[in-house]
């Protein structure tokens, strides 16, 4: 499954899902994956490392005390960086792992400012957005950034957001994205996503002080994180369950399901992964159990019912 997930990251960063972001979230979430971006052949190092968010789909079990956090969307874009040196845009990046990125620089100039009254050098982190009228948008964003050619590139309906600076002496993030906006970027403390695509709340703790100390994991903050909305399922029976063989050769078991609407799918089969996780859910036939699609797509029980 690791290898499996190692591709969609990739496909996902360029551009190319194979999967929804739900599904791959909670396929990350069962199988504890955490290798969140993708290596980048030949790429370039970031001048600090992009961590990613921790995501949470409990809202009776949040990470942080939120009374000490501000509220944002958690925009769905194409993360990337951008590093200045005295002020001028030096360099910007993919997110790529976190540590290496590709070299967008001569798109990004299109979309931020290239000059900034700064002498220190900083890594300004944000999003790379298109509108959600836009088919596929965040696709649309990211598959942007791999274009050759600048003309069609500069055709394209994008906007950075900011949402974090590497180094900074403000007390609070409010003051970082007030400082961030008067030198005209987009900041997603005041951007108007209505047009754009989310999919969360990003909370974060505004203490500066207090966010440096709590630290990071070695692949996200532990002053932020991302609340996702885990959707309800439906009701319905367990018929019997089937075993069957993979490509890979491996033998798992399907839930035969009493017919069910699904969102504007009609279900009749389930994963249930391994004789454990049955066990876990202490499923037998005849009993009810609840089913949803995870990402809207696979068929999965979640619990008896």
């Amino acid at each position: 499954m690791k290898s499996f997930l190692d591709k969609a990251s990739e496909a996902y960063y360029n551009g190319n899902p194979i999967m929804l972001d739900a599904q791959f979230d909670i396929l990350c979430g069962h199988f504890d994956y955490k290798d969140i971006g993708h290596k980048v052949t030949g790429g370039v190092p970031h001048y600090t490392r992009m961590y990613s968010l921790e995501n949470c789909f409990d809202a009776e079990n949040m990470p942080l005390d939120i009374t000490e956090c501000i509220k944002t969307p958690k925009l769905d874009g194409a993360a990337i960086s951008i590093l200045y040196v005295q002020g001028k845009l030096s360099l910007a990046l993919t997110r790529g792992d976190g540590l290496i990125g590709k070299d967008i620089t001569d798109k990004v100039r299109f979309l931020v400012p290239n000059v900034i009254k700064r002498t220190t050098i900083i890594q300004i982190t944000g999003e790379i957005l298109a509108p959600s009228s836009i088919e596929n948008s965040r696709n649309y964003a990211s598959g942007a950034l791999n274009l050759k050619d600048l003309k069609e590139f500069k055709t394209r309906d994008l906007t950075f957001v900011a949402y974090d600076v590497d180094d900074n002496p403000f007390e609070t993030w409010l003051e970082m994205m007030e400082v961030l906006e008067l030198m005209g970027f987009n900041v997603v403390t005041s951007f108007d996503v209505t047009k754009y695509p989310t999919d969360g709340i990003v909370y974060r703790i505004n203490d500066m002080e207090v966010y440096r100390n709590l630290g990071y994991t070695s692949h996200h903050p532990k002053g932020a994180f991302a609340l996702k909305e885990q959707k309800e399922g439906v009701i319905t029976k367990l018929l019997n369950v089937i075993w069957q063989i993979g490509k890979s050769g491996k033998v798992s078991p399907v839930a035969i399901l009493k017919p069910v609407k699904i969102g504007d799918a009609l279900v009749s089969k389930a994963t249930l992964h391994n004789i454990k996780y049955i066990e876990d859910l202490n499923l037998e036939i005849g009993c009810q159990v609840e089913v949803i699609r995870s990402g809207e797509v696979i068929p999965r029980i979640v619990r008896r019912i």
